[in-house]
C-alpha cells in the first residue's frame, strides 16, 4: 500500500509539489503555512535536512507502493529524551484509502525500533474527525484540550516499545 522513506534532498521537487497542489486542501484542517514557506522552499528544506542529521526531527514521505507517487508526509519533530511530536499531511488524492492510518502506524514502528523513542504525542484541531480518529486507531489516547493555531484542538499521547 504505501512505504516510507527519511526525507532527502533530491525529494525537494516532488515535496514541493506535493505541498503546491494540496495547499487548499490541507488549510481547510490546518492553519495555512503561508506564502513564505512556499517562496524560501528550498532554503527550509536544506536547514530541515541539517537539523535531520541532529537527531532532533525525522522527517519521512510516503509513496504510493504502486505508483511511487508521493502522497504524504509523516515527521517526528522536537525529539528529547524519548519522546517527540508526531506531525502527518496525506494529501487530497489519497484521502479516506487508510493510508494516513498506515503512514502514522509505520512510523510508531520506526519511531520505536529505529529511533529509540518511547513515546509520541500529536495534537490536532476538533474540526478534524479523520485525523482523530486516525490517531485514536494506531493506539493515541486523548490528553489534553488545546488550541491549534486560533482553532481549538486537542492533544494525544502513545507509549511505545519495541513491538510497536
Amino acid at each position: 500500500m504505501i512505504r516510507l522513506e527519511r526525507l532527502r534532498a533530491d525529494h525537494a521537487p516532488a515535496l514541493l509539489a506535493f505541498e503546491l497542489e494540496n495547499r487548499a486542501y490541507f488549510a481547510r484542517s490546518v492553519p495555512d503555512r503561508g506564502d513564505a514557506y512556499f517562496t524560501g522552499f528550498a532554503s527550509r528544506h536544506e536547514a530541515l535536512l541539517a537539523e535531520q542529521e541532529t537527531g532532533t526531527i525525522h522527517f519521512h514521505i510516503v509513496l504510493d507502493d504502486d505508483s511511487g507517487r508521493l502522497i504524504g508526509r509523516v515527521n517526528l519533530v522536537d525529539v528529547e529524551r524519548g519522546t517527540a511530536e508526531l506531525g502527518y499531511r496525506i494529501g487530497e488524492r489519497a484521502a479516506g484509502r487508510g493510508v494516513a492510518t498506515a503512514a502514522v502506524a509505520a512510523l510508531c514502528r520506526l519511531a520505536a525500533t529505529t529511533y529509540g523513542l518511547s513515546s509520541l504525542t500529536a495534537v490536532t484541531t476538533l474540526d478534524n474527525p479523520a485525523s482523530r480518529t486516525v490517531l485514536e486507531r494506531n493506539g493515541f489516547t486523548l490528553t489534553d484540550h488545546i488550541t491549534v493555531g486560533d482553532r481549538p484542538g486537542v492533544g494525544y499521547r502513545r507509549r511505545l516499545d519495541d513491538r510497536t
